[in-house]
């Protein structure tokens, strides 16, 4: 079985770089500088164990596939379908993304969809380098096939990830575990808006406090299940703890490092921007996912810099949110 992984980035490129280390075959989809960094001198692993530079095979778009590829898609919620475009609809897809649209996205085209809730904190900001901050293992990875249950290519997919520094489990409720994932998600707009936090508890945890807050109350009310903090402390234990690697400055997450690659886009339409689309579909006002949404987004067009936004200026516009929406 040969995986390729759409969007060799942060989390692309560590889960086909530990699938290559396991004695698999890998080829990693990736684009402009980054493929040319991938395809010269290979992927370079960074971990808090080790530095390896792995010769995996690399290609900038849809190559001729094989009866048994699996796709594994890795790129941001807004890129899913054109990076997808022009892929055989036959061949099965593992959705290896934040997010809770994309599964449904892809079945509209690909009979075989697959969710994956990715825990795996890494970053790529170098074209070909990757840094995984997980350890002992890199990353706990939740597989099942969309919309429910587990198939015995889910089966082989978890066996083949766990071989080496990665984490997995099958588990029959996977969108379960990504709305649970997708409620720890609605921070990224903040982080990449204000920056990281200076401590445990400062005033952007109040902010995320209230998105969270409307969005439990958004997925309540649309009867949407979703696992709990206290459940995925209880599964993940310490097997995926963030240690910091020698020579290697840690920014933020995914959506950080999307303002801070000044990329141009980011994917807030498909986290807080969830939480705003069922708002409307089933009633409840959502006007702190909305500002978050809002601008996350306005900050990736105009491409400011993470951690760009005064944190009281950002409380100052989602109260005037809220204070409209209350009238």
């Amino acid at each position: 079985m040969r995986y390729i992984v759409i969007g060799a980035g942060a989390v692309g490129g560590t889960i086909g770089a530990r699938l290559h280390q396991g004695g698999h075959d890998v080829l990693l989809i990736a684009r402009g500088a980054h493929y040319e960094a991938l395809k010269s001198d290979g992927l370079r692993l960074i971990t808090p164990e080790s530095t390896e530079t792995l010769d995996i095979p690399a290609a900038d778009g849809p190559v001729p596939t094989r009866d048994d590829d699996v796709l594994i898609l890795a790129t941001k919620s807004q890129d899913t379908i054109a990076a997808l475009g022009d892929w055989p609809a036959d061949l099965p897809v593992v959705c290896a993304q934040n997010g809770v649209d994309n599964e449904r996205t892809v079945l509209r085209r690909f009979s075989r969809v697959y969710g994956m809730c990715v825990w795996l904190p890494a970053q790529h900001l170098e074209p070909g380098v990757v840094a995984a901050h997980g350890y002992p293992y890199s990353g706990m990875l939740h597989v099942g096939r969309y919309p429910q249950g587990v198939d015995d290519l889910a089966t082989q997919i978890v066996a083949d990830l766990g071989k080496r520094g990665l984490v997995a489990r099958t588990v029959p409720d996977v969108m379960r575990w990504k709305h649970g994932k997708l409620l720890g998600n609605l921070a990224n707009a903040v982080e990449a808006l204000i920056g990281r936090p200076d401590g445990p508890v400062d005033g952007r945890t109040a902010v995320v406090e209230r998105a969270r807050t409307e969005a439990m109350s958004v997925l309540d009310k649309a009867g949407i299940a979703y696992n709990t903090p206290e459940e995925e402390a209880q599964v993940r234990g310490h097997q995926v703890d963030v240690r910091p690697i020698e020579g290697v400055g840690r920014g933020g997450g995914s959506s950080w490092q999307s303002l801070a690659r000044a990329s141009g886009s980011i994917e807030a339409d498909y986290l807080n921007g969830e939480i705003v689309l069922l708002g409307r579909l089933h009633g409840v006002p959502t006007p702190v996912n909305e500002v978050l949404r809002r601008e996350a987004n306005e900050h990736a067009r105009e491409k400011l810099p993470p951690g760009s936004m005064p944190l009281e200026t950002l409380v100052a516009l989602i109260d005037e949110r809220c204070a409209a929406e209350s009238r």
